[in-house]
Order: C-alpha cells, then sequence, then structure tokens
C-alpha cells in the first residue's frame, strides 16, 4: 500500500473514532496554526539545525556536536508526554 493510501486510511479512521466536537477542536487549532504563520518559521527538510544539547531518555545531557563527530545526525520526534 502506498503511503498515500496508508495516510487516507488513517484519516478516514480517525474521522470514525474521534467524536465531531474534538475533532472541531483540533481543526480549529490547527487552522490558527497555519494562519500564525508558523508553518513559515519552522525547519524544513534539508535545512542545517545550530547546534544543540537535550536530555535523552535517561537524562543525560547529549550534544548535537558528539554525534556529528561520529558521522551524519537523523533526528525524529515523538509527540505526546512521556
Amino acid at each position: 500500500m502506498a503511503l498515500e493510501d496508508t495516510l487516507r486510511a488513517m484519516r478516514e479512521a480517525s474521522q470514525k473514532r474521534i467524536p465531531a466536537d474534538k475533532a472541531a477542536i483540533m481543526h480549529r487549532a490547527t487552522e490558527e496554526l497555519r494562519a500564525s504563520g508558523i508553518a513559515d518559521r519552522v525547519i524544513k527538510v534539508g535545512d542545517l539545525l545550530p547546534p544543540f544539547a537535550l536530555p535523552n531518555a535517561f537524562g543525560q545531557e547529549v550534544r548535537s556536536a558528539d554525534f556529528l563527530a561520529q558521522g551524519p545526525l537523523v533526528l525524529t520526534f515523538f509527540r505526546g508526554n512521556w
């Protein structure tokens, strides 16, 4: 199945699963973010990131420079609280 088909199926499933009032709140919040112009300020594919330090899953600080010294760095972002 192509990615586009998978994403369409996920959207259709969420429309059935998420109550209409909650979906309306989510859509309104999304539109407010778009209208704010935030998309013009986000990091895009291919952009260079400034150096950074963040806590890892164990609370230890890790620095992008340390990883880049070993080779290419790939970042993954997860949504939600852990």
